[in-house]
C-alpha cells in the first residue's frame, strides 16, 4: 500500500489549511491518482486494521440499492449512523438515547426505522434507481450488460452524483463515479472520488471499490485488473494529524488474498460468508472521530 502512504507523505509536506463544512479543519491537496493492481494482492490496509464486516456489508447495501441504514444496524455496521442520528436528535421526537441505543432501536423497530433510519437517494438508489425520462434507469445491471455485449466500449460508468437529488441526500455522494475498462481478459476499474478522508474514508474506499472490481469480474467470467483511484480534495482532518503519523511509521505488511465462494456468479448474489480475507495480518486499529 505504498501508494496510500506516498498521499499521505504529500498532504503532510504540501497540503494547505482549509476551513470546511463540519468545522474541523484540513490539510488538503486537489488532484492525486492511485493505482492498485489487484492481481499482487487484495488493497486492503495493512498499518492499521480495517474492519471488513463493515466495507463488506455497506457494498452489498449498495448494490442491493437500499438507502436505509436499518440493513447495517442489524448486522451491527455503524458508519452511516452519524447522519439520522444527528437529525433525530434535533428533532421532537428525540428522547435522550445514545447513539448506540438509537442504532438498536433502528435494527429492532421497522416503523422506527422507516421514519428516522433513511439517508435519502443516497448511492445505492443511484446506482439502481437512477431517475429517467422513461423510467428508473438500473446502471449496474446496464453497465454488465455493456460490458458483455460490447467490451471495448469507453461508456461503461456508473454515477451517484445526481444533481437534482443532491439536497435530498444525507451527505452528497463522495466516490462520485466511476468507469470501467476491459483488456487482456481482465476487468479494471477507475473511481473519481470529489471529496477524499484520508484517514478514515480512503481505505475503506480502496478495499470496497476492489471488492466490487472481483464481484463484477466474477459476474462476467473476466480476471481482475488494476484499480485506479482518483481523488479530488483529499485531505485529512486536523484532528486526525497524529494519526496519520503513526500509521506512516508502521512498516507494512504483506497484502492479504481475497476468495470467494465459487458456487456464486452473480454480482447480486453475494452475501457476507460469500467473502473470506486470507493472511490478512495489520498492525492494531487506530482510532479517530467521524467529523459529520
Amino acid at each position: 500500500m505504498k501508494a496510500y502512504h506516498d498521499l499521505i507523505h504529500r498532504v503532510l509536506a504540501e497540503g494547505v489549511h482549509k476551513e470546511d463544512r463540519t468545522g474541523t479543519g484540513t490539510l488538503s491537496v486537489f488532484g492525486h491518482q492511485m493505482r492498485f493492481d489487484l492481481q499482487a494482492g487484495f488493497p486492503m490496509m495493512t498499518t492499521k486494521k480495517l474492519h471488513l464486516k463493515s466495507i463488506l456489508h455497506e457494498l452489498i447495501w449498495f448494490i442491493r440499492g437500499e438507502t436505509n441504514i436499518r440493513y447495517l444496524c442489524q448486522n451491527g455496521v455503524r458508519i452511516w449512523d452519524d447522519w439520522p442520528y444527528a437529525k433525530y436528535k434535533a428533532s421532537g421526537d428525540f428522547q435522550g438515547e445514545d447513539i448506540r441505543a438509537f442504532a438498536e432501536r433502528i435494527a429492532e423497530d421497522s416503523a422506527f426505522a422507516e421514519k428516522w433510519g433513511e439517508l435519502g437517494p443516497v448511492y445505492g438508489h443511484q446506482w439502481r434507481s437512477w431517475p429517467g425520462p422513461n423510467g428508473a434507469v438500473d446502471q449496474l445491471k446496464q453497465v454488465l450488460e455493456d460490458l458483455r455485449r460490447n467490451p471495448d466500449s469507453r461508456r461503461h460508468i456508473v454515477s451517484a452524483w445526481n444533481p437534482g437529488y443532491i439536497d435530498q441526500m444525507a451527505l452528497p455522494p463522495c466516490h462520485a463515479f466511476f468507469q470501467f475498462y476491459v483488456a487482456e481478459g481482465k476487468l479494471s476499474c477507475q473511481l473519481y472520488q470529489r471529496s477524499a478522508d484520508i484517514f478514515l474514508g480512503v481505505p475503506f474506499n480502496i478495499a470496497s471499490y476492489a471488492l466490487l472490481v472481483h464481484f463484477m469480474a466474477r459476474d462476467l467470467g473476466l480476471g481482475v485488473g488494476d484499480f485506479v483511484h482518483t481523488l479530488g480534495d483529499a485531505h485529512i482532518y486536523s484532528n486526525h494529524i497524529d494519526q496519520v503519523k503513526l500509521q506512516i511509521s508502521r512498516e507494512p505488511r504483506t497484502l492479504p488474498t481475497l476468495w470467494l465462494n465459487p458456487d456464486v456468479t452473480s454480482l447480486f448474489d453475494f452475501t457476507f460468508d460469500d467473502v473470506r480475507l486470507e493472511g490478512y495480518d495489520p498492525h492494531p486499529h487506530i482510532a479517530g472521530a467521524v467529523a459529520v
